[in-house]
This record gives C-alpha cells, sequence and structure tokens, in this order.
C-alpha cells in the first residue's frame, strides 16, 4: 500500500474543502475518505489506479465498497457477471426501485474519480437518509457494474450489458483479454463461471429509473464556471474497421510509379474524418484513434493497413449518416488508387437521449442549491446508456480540472463532487414521491 505521503489525495480533497456542504445528512469529509480508500487500491506510483475488469484489484474495490453498503443497511448481492447490488427497502416494496451507480474499475493507470465518484455518490444519498432518518417511499439500490471501461477485453459496459441481457453468447465466448484468456477462464479465476456470467440477465424494467453520477471529460461545466451539469444525452459509439490492401515491396527497388502503398491511403483517409461530423451535426464527433502496420518495417512498402474509426453522436440518424459518409469515403480512396479495401462493423450501440421531463427535474434539483442549469452531451458511453435502451434514466456531471480524464491528473473538488450529491438526492427524493 502506497504511503500517506505519495498519496494525498485525502489532504488534497480536504484542504479546499467547504465544510458548510456537509449538511442534511451529506458528509464530504466521509467521501473524501472513501475516495482516498479506493484510490489505494491497484494504485500506481504517479497516483493513478490501475483496475482492470474482473480483475483481483477491480474485486478487492467492490469488497471495500459491499463492506461499505453493509454498515450502512443494504443487503447486498453479486450476479455471476460481477455486477454488485446494494439494495434498501421502501415503505412500500412493491413499487418500482430507483437507482444509482457506476463502476470501479479503471483504464490503465486511470484516475481517481472516473466511476468510483458515482457508486459512492449513490451510496451517500443511503448514508445522508440513515442520519436524517429518512424512508423512501420506494425501494433504493445503489449498483456496481463489473469492467465499464473494457480495458481487459476491449470491450466494455461488459457488466450492465450482461444484466440487461445485451450481449450476445457469441461475443461472451468469442472474448480474449490482453493475456490472450478467454471470458470463461477469467471468471473462473474471479470466482464465477461463463454459465453464471449469462444467467446475470434480469428484468431491469423492475426499476422506474436509473441515474448515474459522473466526472464530465470535458470542459463545459469549467468554462461556465458550474460545479454540476445535466446530461442531456449519450452518444452511441459505432466503430469501424477499415482495412486497405495493397502491395508490399522493397522502399528502394520499387519505383514511384504503380506503387499501391495502403498507408498512403489510409494517410489520405484519415486527413479527410474530421472534415463529416461538422457536415452533420453540431454534437457528432469522429476519431482514428488505432492504427495497425503491416509488415510494418522501415524499408518495406506495407501491404495491409487497419485502421479503427470511433462514430459517435447523441442522435442515432445524424451519427449512422456521418457512418454512412465515412464508409463511402473509404470506398472512393481505395478505388481511385486501385487498391483493395475490407470494412468490417464492429460496434454499434444505440444513443440514449434524456428525456425532457428528466432533464427538467434535474435543473429544478441544480436550482434549489443555485446551480445554473448546464446542458452537457456526453460523447462517452457510460452504463445509462445501456440501461438506457429498457428503463428511463438521466445522468448528471460533475465538474472535471481541465477535462482531464482517464488519467492520474484526473481532478474533482470534494466541494463540487458533494454538490454533486446533494443534487443526486434531491432529485432521487423527488422521484421517490412521483
Amino acid at each position: 500500500m502506497a504511503s500517506n505521503e505519495t498519496n494525498p489525495i485525502y489532504e488534497d480533497l480536504m484542504k479546499d474543502y467547504n465544510t458548510e456542504l456537509t449538511h442534511s445528512g451529506v458528509n464530504g469529509e466521509r467521501l473524501a475518505k472513501r475516495l482516498y480508500e479506493l484510490s489505494f487500491i491497484g494504485y500506481t506510483q504517479v497516483g493513478g489506479v490501475k483496475r482492470p475488469g474482473l480483475s483481483d484489484e477491480e474485486k478487492k474495490a467492490k469488497e471495500l465498497v459491499k463492506l461499505w453498503m453493509t454498515e450502512a443497511g443494504l443487503s447486498v448481492t453479486e450476479d455471476g457477471a460481477g455486477n454488485v447490488k446494494g439494495r434498501l427497502p421502501g415503505k412500500d416494496n412493491s413499487k418500482r426501485a430507483i437507482a444509482s451507480g457506476s463502476h470501479v474499475d479503471s483504464v490503465p493507470n486511470g484516475g481517481n474519480f472516473d466511476g468510483p465518484l458515482g457508486v459512492l455518490s449513490a451510496l451517500e444519498v443511503v448514508e445522508a437518509w440513515k442520519e436524517s432518518g429518512y424512508m423512501p417511499p420506494k425501494p433504493y439500490e445503489v449498483i456496481v457494474f463489473t469492467d465499464e471501461e473494457g480495458a481487459r477485453f476491449n470491450s466494455g459496459l461488459s457488466g450492465s450489458r450482461a444484466m440487461t441481457g445485451d450481449m450476445s453468447e457469441a461475443e461472451m465466448e468469442g472474448l480474449r483479454d490482453y493475456n490472450g484468456e478467454t471470458l470463461e477462464q477469467v471468471l473462473g479465476r474471479y470466482g464465477s463461471s461463463l454459465q453464471a456470467f449469462k444467467e446475470a440477465k434480469q428484468d431491469v424494467t423492475e426499476l422506474e429509473l436509473f441515474v448515474e453520477v459522473h466526472i464530465e471529460q470535458g470542459k463545459k461545466l469549467e468554462q461556465a464556471d458550474q460545479p454540476v451539469g445535466i446530461v442531456s444525452g449519450i452518444a452511441g459509439p459505432a466503430w469501424l474497421e477499415v482495412e486497405f490492401l495493397g502491395e508490399a515491396g522493397h522502399a528502394g527497388n520499387t519505383p514511384m510509379i504503380g506503387r499501391k502503398d495502403p498507408l498512403v491511403a489510409a494517410a489520405a483517409f484519415i486527413q479527410k474524418i474530421p472534415e463529416f461530423p461538422r457536415q452533420i451535426s453540431d454534437t457528432a464527433v469522429a476519431t482514428v484513434g488505432k492504427l495497425e502496420v503491416s509488415p510494418n518495417g522501415i524499408n518495406v512498402i506495407p501491404e495491409k493497413v487497419t485502421l479503427h474509426v470511433d462514430i459517435r453522436d447523441i442522435y442515432e440518424g445524424p451519427r449512422d449518416q456521418l457512418l454512412e459518409l465515412i464508409r463511402q469515403e473509404a470506398e472512393s480512396i481505395a478505388a481511385s488508387r486501385e487498391i483493395g479495401l475490407e470494412i468490417k462493423q464492429n460496434t454499434k450501440i444505440q444513443p440514449v437521449p434524456i428525456a425532457q421531463n428528466l432533464q427538467e427535474q434535474l435543473a429544478d434539483s441544480l436550482q434549489k442549491f443555485s446551480i445554473k442549469p448546464t446542458y452537457i452531451p456526453s460523447g462517452a458511453g457510460h452504463d445509462a446508456m445501456i440501461l438506457g435502451r429498457h428503463v428511463p434514466v438521466a445522468m448528471l456531471f460533475v465538474r472535471s480540472k481541465e477535462g482531464i480524464s482517464h488519467n492520474p491528473k484526473e481532478w474533482s473538488s470534494l466541494n463540487d463532487c458533494v454538490a454533486g450529491v446533494h443534487v443526486l438526492k434531491d432529485f432521487i427524493e423527488k422521484a421517490m414521491e412521483q
């Protein structure tokens, strides 16, 4: 375990904390201590965390959260996919539950807020109710989803997709992690099985509403000078695998005229990508983030170049228009250069707009705490996006310093984190009364 000197997150959170924000049962110091304790699990020497999905580190983080859930009076269960659920009975347990939560896994050398803040905010609502003696009219659940980030299998949101039944058996059986191990092998070491993972599916329509708190992963709240904002929609990613196929040759002996160089074609294609989103939508984005060159020799004209295009928008129609534009551009470039082309669509997830009435209710809760509503589309995927295919969902963003995420420098002030808890608590209490 790292020493307090090398991991000063608690002191850094507390040094500028406005203790007047600790009220109505919400306790900023408790939240800071829990973020601090989680930060030791998978701690990296540069102050980040490494907690891949279904790893020993993710499991330890869940066990710690399960302990806190139990101490807060929740009944705790864990399904075969590793999703943890803490349930608080309501006055009328025949009514559908309201749920909140997020994840505790991370990208390699990630930050201390992406995921854990949403889990601990949801749990802090229970702690506040416990201190104030409030019993919710309906059941309330705190959920910790497995493997949201997808760092292990290159395919994220595994826990929420298992819970909703949105992961096919073929995908489950085809997954391989960064060590080449199957999902079944990884689950076996975790203490589960592939069969149990398949049986994690439940009827999520038993939930009335799911609301997730997350750091913003952008700078709009910082620019607006507001601690908490409203997510207007969650972009659905579509991933294209584009393969340009040319002819390998010696870099010195092959004349420039007549070359069929797939890397030159890929470069032309990549340069065109930034032009397309703005033609379609203000919220659309497209990114080439991964490139593979074969045989990748310094003195060899490549034979094959594979690149991956991440295409997103919070609206499905414009997203699919952008997808088609990019596909047509690849075809045009390949044809003009007389090289081969193969395109695979590896992922296509439906975007989730947040219902207008839920955005309005979130705005009411923000204004109660003198926070000006700021509406932000989420370009990143979240577990709320997966649940949002089946039940109403809402999301709150908490201001993130310089918009940094997936990085040890990721930071949200304790004042902003606690403001997020107060807004979440007020929003859920209003939903409980409806």
